[in-house]
């Protein structure tokens, strides 16, 4: 089981969603964690938002910039890993709203020698934006509340809701990388080490996160399904810019045909170069 637990939660100008996180992750029954907000680049409106949730979140929280250069998902979390004092990461991205029993539930799940793959609701547009317009909190819902909304076309399944104790069936896929997703995603800060985290030599939308689980499948790390347990509820947003998709799928590609354990610009360059600038 793990002590502090660290919530990495990923953003980038879009302050309305990240509040609805923020204001998710403060009713957790498990408090025993912390929030790492790791930025790509957000404006003043993001920065503001953050501290007025320090004052009220009831956690530590910190907020993780990086000047914005385009889609590096990548970089930010190892940058907020890098900052993160817990022994146990949650990736969860910032229009992923999280249940009160979230970080309770990843914890219960937490292994050592396994990392945890959740699951998510999509809200469509029109629910996401009432959502945001009148400050709602789906995270409270019951289950009639999800099934009406299911039957209006507001979400796309409500399968993520239902809770199951799968015991051993957890551990069936435990060499598979695919349907994994790093919206919703716990690992051992130790392993995230072994194989010195994302690799931040993609950049632009895709694949950064199936070749962390890559890595980590091939350093002896395995699998273990958070379905009908960590299910989180992910708020509308346009597609992403898939333009560098092609060269992320041949990085991919190379990681899985090279066996690859760490990440060819993981944490410890970016220690290194932090290192390096406060020395000079």
């Amino acid at each position: 089981m793990a002590d502090l637990i660290s919530v990495i939660v990923t953003t980038w100008n879009r302050e309305d969603a990240l509040d609805a996180v923020l204001r998710s992750l403060a009713v957790q029954t498990d408090r025993d964690f912390e929030v790492v907000v790791a930025d790509d680049g957000s404006g003043e409106a993001t920065a503001k938002l953050i501290a007025n949730w320090v004052l009220k979140l009831g956690r530590p929280l910190k907020h993780v910039w990086q000047e914005h250069q385009g889609f590096r998902a990548a970089e930010i979390r190892n940058r907020a890993i890098l900052a993160s004092d817990g022994a146990y990461c949650i990736f969860l991205d910032g229009d992923c709203i999280a249940r009160p029993g979230f970080v309770a539930t990843h914890r219960k799940l937490a292994e050592r020698g396994w990392f945890v793959t959740g699951n998510r609701i999509l809200m469509s547009e029109a629910l996401t934006q009432t959502v945001l317009r009148d400050n709602l909190d789906p995270e409270r819902w019951t289950y009639r509340e999800w099934a009406r909304e299911r039957g209006r076309g507001g979400i796309n399944r409500t399968v993520p809701l239902m809770r199951l104790p799968l015991g051993p069936l957890r551990k069936i896929r435990f060499r598979a990388w695919r349907g994994a997703r790093s919206c919703n995603l716990a690992i051992w800060r130790s392993d995230l080490d072994r194989v010195d985290g994302f690799d931040c030599a993609y950049q632009g939308w895709g694949r950064e996160d199936s070749d962390l689980l890559v890595r980590l499948l091939h350093s002896g790390i395995r699998r273990k399904d958070g379905v009908f347990a960590t299910g989180v509820l992910h708020l509308w947003h346009p597609a992403a810019d898939r333009s560098w998709l092609g060269d992320n799928d041949q990085k991919l590609d190379d990681a899985m045909s090279d066996k690859r354990i760490r990440a060819q610009r993981g944490l410890s360059v970016l220690r290194n170069e932090d290192l390096q600038a406060k020395s000079a």
